[in-house]
């Protein structure tokens, strides 16, 4: 067993998929590398958990992108996943489906530009001219972000402009149908979507990255903790657990070192943080930076957080449906974040995985709504993990049961007696997120990206010491494909980004 040693030439506080990603990359150029996870178990939202000997996701439901020729197939070739993972192909038909209350038509989002748009057109005839243009612009952006198309670095000028538009007022631009515009923008709680704030550019590199291809890990996002994990070991990284990182250890300006909670003292040449900005300044001596840098930091709006519930099915009780499902309860899908507290539950997603043992039934559904961090705020004080195991009490308990009694009466209007089909559940929370998942107000995404104000929320992979650079989903974008991208940019600091990018493409051929 690896032991912990006093020097790196890297050390990376957090082991999600930016800092996992970002260690390998150094790696495989020779830096010894050490990622210190503060957790027993690695990965952030890539972990998984077992309940009723099922086997849950945490954050990963989907992935986009991964064939060839596609954003993260490159990457994934690059750190050596692809052959490590049990991929199924979605739906190509729909491999998301959106509807409404009072009305009975399942919208779908299908795979490929073409198919995407001959779908929707079965359903909204007179809209192709509104689709093309949707469609078009999308991929014009997306040619615009270079290394979200694995490209050589571009001119600053060619992106900053696009962090200015608004994802609402650009659907709207195509279109005059107003279903179409919510059909169009109806999974976008896979960024928390808010008509006056959330940027087009967000919208855009999620949707091409699914429209190009969509994708279920059969066996949940921890085999990309797994795979990464591994290849790292094989060029000599090491990855310390239960390593909480205390304090972080200054000197002119430049990092020296970090303390651990148990006191052990690790050194480095160079330092990356994957955990959130405000929470690395935390651990900061910040007196000698500028002011307005530590309160634009330390003030960062946080998305919205949710609450889970996790269900074990019956045996053959649910035929499998190889899509992911949308639904609200009106014709509104940009303010939910808001929601009032008597509409909670009625705007919800549910992801289901097939049955290892027979595959045409469903073993797994999951069900997920936003949740405001207030709702728990009678249990804030409390902390509980795999690693510092604490009771919360009878009122919390009570609290979930009655959250998932009313996620479960909407869901049933969606999947006709998914009770009895039921063999048990499990409940996550706000709570939940911020600590098992180590989020910063339960947060489901990270910063909150706004286009009225880019510039305030954007998160550099630079800081003000020398030797010490951020990852992870608050730099540049979340998910798996954005904290891939977040690690090649912030290596890119240490690395000449275009070789780094010449290496990346010939891995993809």
């Amino acid at each position: 067993m690896a032991v912990l040693k006093e020097k790196y030439d890297v050390v990376i506080i957090g082991s999600g998929m930016g800092g996992l990603a970002s260690a390998l990359i150094l790696a495989k150029e020779g830096y010894k590398v050490c990622v210190l996870e503060r957790a027993a178990q690695i990965g952030g939202t890539l972990q998984t958990f077992k309940r009723d000997k099922a086997k849950f996701d945490t954050g990963v439901h989907y992935v986009g992108g991964l064939e060839e020729n596609q954003p993260l197939h490159a990457y994934f070739k690059y750190l050596d996943i692809l052959d490590n993972v049990k991929l199924k192909k979605m739906d190509e038909d729909g491999f998301d489906i959106i509807s409404f209350d009072g009305d009975s038509t399942k919208y779908p989002h299908a795979q490929g530009y073409d198919n995407f748009k001959q779908q929707l057109l079965k359903h909204f005839p007179n809209e192709e001219q509104g689709l093309d243009k949707y469609l078009n612009e999308i991929k014009a952006l997306c040619s615009k972000f270079s290394l979200y198309d694995v490209q050589k670095a571009s001119a600053p000028q060619d992106e900053l402009p696009l962090l200015y538009k608004g994802a609402k007022e650009f659907i709207e631009s195509c279109t005059n149908d107003h279903k179409l515009q919510l059909v169009l923008a109806g999974s976008n709680l896979l960024y928390a979507g808010i008509g006056d704030r959330t940027p087009f550019y967000m919208h855009a590199l999620i949707i091409n990255s699914f429209i190009l291809s969509s994708y279920k890990f059969q066996n949940g996002g921890s085999e990309i903790s797994r795979s990464l994990n591994y290849s790292l070991k094989n060029l000599d990284g090491h990855i310390e657990r239960n390593a909480e990182v205390k304090s972080i250890n200054t000197l002119d300006k430049k990092i020296e070192s970090v303390t651990l909670a148990d006191g052990r003292m690790v050194r480095a040449d160079l330092f990356i943080s994957n955990i959130h900005p405000t929470e690395t300044l935390k651990l900061l001596d910040v007196s000698i930076l500028r002011k307005s840098y530590v309160s634009r930091i330390m003030n960062l709006e946080n998305t919205i957080s949710v609450f889970t519930i996790y269900l074990v099915l019956k045996p053959k009780a649910l035929k499998y449906f190889n899509h992911n499902h949308y639904h609200f309860h009106k014709e509104d899908v940009w303010n939910l974040t808001d929601y009032a507290m008597k509409d909670w539950g009625k705007d919800l997603a549910i992801f289901t995985l097939p049955s290892k043992d027979d595959p045409e039934y469903s073993g797994i559904v999951t069900i997920m709504a936003y949740m405001k961090m207030e709702e728990v705020a009678p249990w804030q004080s409390s902390f509980n993990s795999v690693v510092k195991s604490n009771d919360r009490g009878e009122g919390y308990e009570e609290f979930k049961a009655s959250k998932a009694e009313v996620l479960l009466n909407y869901a049933e209007k969606i999947i006709p007696g998914l009770r009895h089909k039921t063999q048990s559940y499990y409940t996550s929370t706000p709570l939940t997120q911020r600590d098992y998942l180590n989020s910063v107000d339960g947060s489901i995404y990270g910063v909150l990206r706004d286009f009225n104000a880019p510039l305030k929320s954007q998160v550099s992979t630079r800081t003000k010491f020398k030797n010490l650079f951020l990852t992870g989903q608050n730099v540049v974008m979340h998910g798996i494909l954005g904290t891939t991208i977040g690690a090649v940019a912030t290596c890119s600091n240490i690395l000449d980004r275009n070789y780094l990018v010449d290496k990346i493409k010939k891995a993809a051929k």
